[in-house]
């Protein structure tokens, strides 16, 4: 007889986002000709750049050739690849790794959510809060989450991110073996400092615990003080996974290339604590038994962003939706809203007026101003009383959005 997973039966029967594009997608039904526009879901909507359609272009022109075509490629990534983001991502930061420390996949969302075979499920865990759901339900499916009560997981460290604290996580007063950190943060926009990081890598050291970092959206850091990388910390490599994306960065969303970096130095114990092993080694073997990589025509890509053109060109795009954010800012703080986040990243995290709970607010604004938002409930219990908005959307739909929004907040 066959066994479910009963850990799986513990989530909820759909994901955050698709629940929101359900209730979007029912009151475009009933209301065909509403002008909807979605500052929701944080997909990207600028087209890519020349820089990379022209890559691709070639790539694919390759492929059709007998002398071009290529079949399986490395499971790790295309050296190519894993070389040009050494050079351009981490040396000129003073971070220096080797190409064999990259691991190139189909985008950061997967390996934020497959790194934890590599531990033990009875390790415990510490999420910011608010917080990307994949962290936990990754862990609630493996049963290393532990129970629900009450809205929270009865194995899970929730990280409190405040108005108060400046929504950023302060550190457990005990001892957690797997931590989860994003900067710039989804959902809140806030970024973290380099003093900050320190606290956390000392942590880490301190306790032997692992830090999962994600720095999908470090592209949208523009003040200089802020770090791009945890590996900018020293001692980081001995305590840290990296994750990376182009998905918001040069808007891969629908190309879907990324990387993760797992550090030579980077080691877990034994059950006994006699001895250490290697989770470079071991994350490789993962990926060589269940992947057979990534698309040469989406590292080729991805190789295109760091050319001179490439660079220029995605710092373009990634200037204009911090144009949107920062006029979606200031338009908010205009209506009286307290608007977080935006300044090095495309997410601003509003607190809600009143005393309306965060789906409520999405459903009225929806209806009232036709305009998308993301419930702050769907990040974890931190997240209520706040939504998230994101300034993928074109100026113009920005700028109008916020028109509705104020106008709709008159009535």
């Amino acid at each position: 007889m066959s066994l479910i997973n009963e850990h799986y039966l513990k989530l909820t029967k759909s994901y955050l986002f698709a629940d929101v594009a359900k209730k979007v997608n029912a009151y475009k039904a009933t209301h065909p000709k509403a002008d909807v526009i979605n500052l929701g879901i944080g997909d990207v909507t600028r087209p890519l750049c020349p820089a990379v359609v022209e890559a691709m272009q070639t790539a694919a022109a390759e492929m059709g050739t007998p002398e071009g075509f290529r079949g399986y490629g490395p499971e790790q990534g295309y050296a190519f690849l894993r070389e040009a983001i050494v050079k351009n991502d981490y040396l000129p930061r003073g971070v220096h790794l080797d190409a064999s420390e990259i691991f190139v996949n189909d985008g950061a969302k997967g390996d934020t959510g497959n790194i934890g075979e590599l531990v033990r499920w009875d390790n415990s865990i510490g999420v910011t809060d608010p917080t990307y759901p994949v962290y936990i339900e990754s862990n609630v499916m493996c049963g290393r989450a532990g129970t629900l009560d009450g809205g929270r997981w009865s194995n899970v460290t929730y990280l409190r991110c405040t108005e108060e604290n400046n929504f950023t996580p302060r550190l457990p007063d005990h001892r957690v073996d797997l931590i989860y950190l994003c900067s710039p943060n989804n959902p809140t926009g806030t970024a973290l400092t380099k003093d900050e990081l320190r606290k956390w890598v000392a942590y880490a050291a301190k306790n032997d615990a692992l830090i999962f970092y994600d720095a999908a959206y470090e592209a949208f850091i523009r003040d200089p003080s802020l770090p791009h990388s945890i590996y900018e910390i020293k001692g980081a490599k001995k305590v840290a996974v990296e994750f990376r994306s182009y998905s918001k960065t040069a808007g891969f969303t629908g190309v879907r290339c990324g990387y993760t970096v797992v550090p030579r130095e980077l080691t877990a114990s034994s059950m006994d604590g006699t001895k250490r092993y290697p989770l470079n080694e071991m994350w490789l073997r993962r990926l060589s038994t269940k992947s057979n990589g990534t698309s040469y025509i989406s590292q080729r890509a991805a190789e295109a962003t760091y050319t001179p053109e490439g660079k220029a060109q995605v710092k373009e795009t990634i200037d204009r939706y911090l144009d949107n954010a920062a006029t979606m800012k200031a338009a908010l703080k205009r209506l009286g809203l307290k608007a977080y986040g935006g300044d090095n990243s495309p997410y601003l995290w509003v607190k809600i007026p009143g005393e309306a709970g965060s789906l409520k607010f999405f459903e009225r604004m929806l209806y009232g101003a036709q305009v998308v938002c993301t419930p702050g409930a769907g990040f974890g219990p931190g997240g209520e009383g706040y939504v998230r908005l994101s300034s993928f959307a074109g100026k113009a739909a920005c700028e109008e959005a916020m028109r509705r929004i104020g106008a709709w907040m008159a009535r």
